[in-house]
């Protein structure tokens, strides 16, 4: 027995073999009308919770463990945030603080950096920090937890 056709409402028209049935114009106007509806608060935290999830992977898993990429991860998600809207960034925050000390107990208080301190850049070389003393880079690392400024 054939199941009854799901029809609601005729299909729109367009090239054969399109599963849609749209024309290339209609997908075309479909995903303007899409553009014009989103707001780049929108992606940004979007791009924020993939940044999240991929480096706690990067912290987190074993066989995916790379902290200097884990290290980035949170440096873009402490940029960002500033930029998001009050109820997100609160969250965005305190996923932010769990993945810092997540980064502080696998990399062993390595190149971590203290709290009111940032980590240290890509390049390691030590930058003066908002209070103008010279960042470490390597040697003795520096104790405590990193959180981003503002946050204490």
């Amino acid at each position: 027995m054939k199941d009854p056709p799901t029809d609601s409402g005729p299909a729109p028209e367009g090239a054969a073999g399109d599963p849609a049935g749209e024309s290339e114009e209609e997908l075309r106007r479909r995903i303007e009308e899409g553009l014009r509806q989103v707001r780049v608060q929108d992606v940004l935290l979007e791009s924020v919770v993939t940044i999240i999830n991929l480096t706690a992977r990067r912290i987190g898993k074993e066989d995916e463990r790379d902290l200097e990429q884990a290290r980035i991860g949170i440096e873009a998600v402490r940029s960002i945030n500033g930029l998001l809207e009050p109820e997100p960034q609160a969250q965005v925050r305190d996923a932010l603080s769990e993945l810092q000390m997540l980064y502080a107990r696998h990399a062993g208080g390595e190149d971590a950096p203290t709290a009111g301190e940032e980590a240290p850049p890509a390049g390691g070389e030590p930058q003066a920090s908002p209070q103008g003393e010279a960042k470490r880079s390597g040697g003795e690392p520096p104790p405590g937890l990193w959180v981003p400024p503002g946050t204490s």
